[in-house]
């Protein structure tokens, strides 16, 4: 007993830092953290020493993700490798009062997975078996370690793929707790639409699969909607240890192209027409001037520094050549350029692959900083001008902000580059932030398409969906999660 308590004692006395110095530690921390320390025998005579860490790198690690918000480290991490180690895990957190992060892949930005208030980080990403492929059914079940990269490498033979596309190699229960989505939304939807089931271990260790063990059918009228209750919930009403997911078969003949415009409204114009014409586009992306800018310099590539449409069609050889060429009229009409095709497989992975490392290529703009990354999704009728409103505020605001988007289904991105050091910096990217946010509300819009409200926006969560429905949250939080351990300080405040 003696030994458990001097564990207790230093891990009070640990380096519990922030990216901009010392935080406040609650009183309810303070017991959490002598809780977690006399629980560490426990969690490793469950799981193993070696799947048993409080090492202050790897702690460190687990208490920060792509964001610009700082790390918060949890008190101990613990990589379960079966659905019976999490709820045995979840069990002895309940009984002890600990609270529980779940990690997937670290690839969130807003401060997701940060542990605000201690506790264990339970990292699932040992859980990597796909268990399931049914081919003739279009479906798959998966471990929640399985990355969408693998699904897919796995399924290759078969003709299959997954293809929501959040641009890193997210894992797909991370994906599913976070509602994630990206380029190929506008065709294939967001992880919502193509969620079948989920097995959840509740706060309590209890185990439930949201459409009934087993159960995979494309749609049901059974009862209340619990799969898409957790889809979104970010790790706060339960920890997502197994999910059956829609597969699709593979494109007969895929092609994409790029065109630059003279404004960013001729740009967007252009995307609504695309749309209007019932064009079934595949993928439509938005980059301002500045996005191409950093990206031509941090890819390698030489397209014109100006508004620009990245495109892609898929389907039979005859139907993507039709796509293209109304697509090419509508894009004409709007001033934009001739398309610059990617036809073989090689251009179009270092066109997408280029996309995808739209974040990296904004912060190499100005190294050493950090980046806040914000989106909002409204009506696709409202994008022109909401785009271009949000273009004259981050000139106004002085700020360093390339604009990228899946505005193919109204989702949009500022990728803001900060100095962290900078409180006057921080602010007004905080200001800015709400400002898009309140903008994208009222014109019917979502503060968040994609990225989750994590811990950066509770407060326009609140705005979106008024008291009531923040009352109507907070009570199923509390049925789910009564000693409110699951990722707290996320979404809710609580």
């Amino acid at each position: 007993m003696r030994g458990l308590l001097a564990t207790g004692q230093r891990l009070l006395r640990s380096r519990d830092l922030c990216s901009r110095g010392r935080r406040w530690i609650s009183t309810s921390h303070r017991k959490a953290q002598t809780a977690v320390a006399a629980l560490k025998p426990t969690m490793q005579t469950l799981l193993g020493e070696d799947n048993v860490s409080s090492a202050q790198a790897v702690r460190d690690q687990h208490g920060h993700d792509e964001s610009y918000h700082g790390v918060m480290p949890p008190d101990l991490v613990v990589f379960p490798t079966s659905r019976e180690q999490v709820s045995e895990i979840a069990k002895i957190c309940y009984e002890h009062s600990v609270p529980m992060v779940p990690h997937g892949s670290g690839t969130g930005l807003e401060g997701g997975i940060c542990a605000m208030k201690g506790g264990v980080c339970i990292d699932l990403s040992k859980m990597k078996t796909i268990l399931e492929v049914n081919q003739e059914d279009f479906d798959t079940t998966v471990e929640a370690g399985v990355t969408r990269e693998q699904l897919n490498a796995f399924i290759r033979d078969t003709g299959l793929w997954f293809p929501i596309d959040p641009g890193a190699d997210a894992s797909l229960c991370g994906m599913c707790a976070t509602s994630a989505s990206g380029t190929n939304a506008v065709r294939y939807g967001t992880m919502r639409e193509n969620i079948l089931n989920l097995e959840v271990v509740l706060s309590d260790g209890r185990v439930i699969d949201t459409a009934g063990k087993g159960r995979r059918t494309k749609k049901t009228s059974a009862g209340y909607n619990l799969t898409n209750l957790f889809a979104g919930s970010e790790g706060t009403l339960g920890i997502i240890t197994k999910a059956t997911l829609k597969l699709y078969g593979i494109p007969e003949a895929t092609v994409s192209g790029v065109s630059s415009f003279p404004s960013v409204k001729s740009a967007v114009d252009a995307t609504v027409e695309i749309l209007q014409c019932g064009i079934p586009v595949a993928r439509i992306e938005f980059l301002d001037d500045c996005m191409i800018d950093a990206t031509n310099k941090y890819s390698g590539l030489d397209y014109p520094v100006q508004p620009t449409l990245f495109l892609e069609f898929t389907g039979s050889e005859n139907s993507v050549e039709e796509q293209a060429i109304t697509a090419g009229e509508v894009i004409a009409a709007n001033e934009g350029s001739d398309f610059r095709w990617a036809k073989e497989l090689e251009e179009r992975n270092k066109l997408w692959k280029a996309r995808h490392a739209a974040w990296y290529a904004c912060l190499a703009l100005r190294p050493g900083c950090k980046g806040v990354s914000t989106d909002v999704c409204v009506p696709i009728s409202k994008l022109p001008e909401i785009i271009v409103e949000t273009k004259e505020d981050i000139i106004a605001s002085n700020l360093v902000a390339p604009i990228v988007g899946h505005v193919g289904d109204g989702n949009f991105h500022c990728f803001i580059v900060i100095d962290t050091s900078n409180e006057k910096e921080i602010q007004n990217a905080k200001d800015f932030t709400l400002r898009l946010g309140r903008r994208a509300l009222a014109v019917g819009g979502t503060c968040t398409g994609e990225h989750g409200i994590g811990r950066g926006k509770l407060a326009l969560l609140e705005e979106e969906v008024g008291p009531s429905g923040i009352e109507v949250m907070k009570q199923i939080k509390q049925m789910l999660d009564p000693k409110n351990l699951m990722n707290p300080g996320k979404v809710l405040r609580m």
